[in-house]
């Protein structure tokens, strides 16, 4: 008989879709979502990475999809900016995060102004830099604070640069990113993807402003009690990762958490470390019948190992892998039915052709097509009208592929049936 304590890695896998809103269906129905669905999401979440990525959707537009179902993009752009209730920072890597979090953020704010990043290397660059153009600083923080909102290029002296990744940007962009990491600017995006810098007082509302601000300490224990209720449940490890919180930091809060009883101890079938839930947790199947794609960045798969544990699903991102390397493809969405990871597909937007690419269908061992490939042709068809493509290219590559260029036809598409809009490749 199992101890209370106990979690099958079936419980576990339960807690985890339900922490992250894919134990319950997708809104039905021909009307778009709104802010509210959005706004509840992103509490629900904690924080939703960006990424520039834009071969399919941005990260930051396929999250909310996989929760909501086709809202309109431009919601989500307008809950950030002056004012919003939605803020960017670096939360887990660049993040959205309400803006009532704002002030868990001020002292890794503090820690960046004075260079105190976790890698000292970098932190002794950022300090050269900083004291190099400590002038050229101040006149950038002059001018947003006389014009107002600016993007890197509006600069008047924006001081470009050659160079490869990093050392191509700009001095400029270096600066505001700088006073960006500081807390001094905030930031927001345009719809081609700009940051948008002003001054902070101008950007976050200031009743959060005036809120006291924490210990580092008491900050990082409030983000990694945020971390367990948006994971479910967790390792200590996990749960620094969710927030970017050095793990040997995280272990002493997490012990604290579990002494003030706002954590629970628990031990999962199958994992080799403690993990620990939130009072009142309680495993229950997932109610969502239909296919879930996931993208590469999403916060139920951020942390590899976990996916691993969790699901038996190892994955990698090979956006970075010499394509003749590549095992699945550029960018690989898994594919969640019921509680399983059970195939993933490389896709790509075409938005010239109007065209839905799917370059690889990869089953997962030990799924059976049969109840992978309505669905999946289902969740493909509706990813697909999301974006406003008309059709649909299976590529012949993976061992999903030619069954699934068999099964799309029979899916339905809002402009009426996809047989004529869907055909392989080879």
């Amino acid at each position: 008989m199992r101890r209370p304590d106990e979690l099958s890695n079936r419980e576990a896998r339960w807690l985890a879709l339900a922490a992250q809103g894919l134990a319950v269906p997708r809104p039905s129905g021909s009307k778009r979502p709104g802010r509210a669905p959005l706004r509840r999401l992103l509490d629900e979440l904690g924080t939703i990475q960006i990424d520039a990525v834009n071969v399919l959707a941005r990260t930051q537009f396929l999250v909310p999809f996989s929760r909501v179902g086709a809202y309109d993009p431009a919601q989500l752009r307008n809950l950030t900016g002056p004012g919003g209730p939605w803020f960017e920072y670096w939360g887990h890597a660049a993040s959205l995060m309400a803006t009532d979090l704002y002030p868990l953020f001020r002292p890794r704010m503090k820690l960046w102004g004075t260079d105190q990043v976790d890698n000292a290397a970098a932190g002794r660059r950022r300090a050269a830099w900083r004291k190099a153009n400590a002038d050229y600083l101040g006149s950038v923080l002059r001018e947003v604070t006389e014009r107002g909102p600016l993007t890197a290029g509006q600069l008047s002296d924006p001081r470009r640069r050659d160079g490869e990744w990093w050392d191509r940007r700009s001095d400029g962009r270096r600066a505001l990113e700088f006073l960006f990491g500081d807390g001094e600017l905030a930031a927001w995006r345009s719809a081609s993807f700009e940051r948008i810098y002003d001054l902070t007082e101008r950007v976050i509302p200031a009743e959060v402003l005036n809120r006291p601000v924490p210990t580092i300490e008491e900050s990082q224990r409030e983000l990694i009690a945020i971390a367990a209720r948006c994971m479910g449940v967790a390792t200590v490890a996990d749960l620094a990762d969710y927030f970017w919180i050095r793990p040997k930091a995280a272990a002493l809060l997490v012990a604290e958490l579990v002494e003030d009883g706002r954590l629970l101890p628990v031990s999962v079938e199958g994992w080799n470390k403690p993990a620990y839930v939130p009072p009142g947790a309680r495993p229950r199947a997932p109610r969502r019948t239909h296919a879930t794609l996931l993208s590469p960045f999403d916060s139920l798969i951020w942390k590899r190992d976990r996916t691993m544990r969790l699901f038996g699903f190892h994955y990698r991102i090979e956006i970075y892998v010499p394509e003749h390397l590549r095992t699945h493809g550029y960018y690989v969405l898994p594919l969640l039915v019921g509680d399983q990871l059970v195939a993933r597909f490389s896709l790509k937007a075409d938005r010239k052709a109007g065209t839905l690419r799917v370059s690889g269908s990869y089953l997962e061992p030990g799924a059976h097509p049969d109840g992978v490939l309505g669905a999946a042709a289902t969740e493909l068809r509706e990813l697909s009208d999301w974006l406003g493509l008309e059709g649909m290219a299976v590529a012949a590559h993976g061992n999903l592929a030619g069954a699934l260029a068999k099964a799309v036809p029979g899916v339905q598409g809002r402009s009426g049936d996809a047989a004529s809009r869907v055909r392989p490749q080879s």
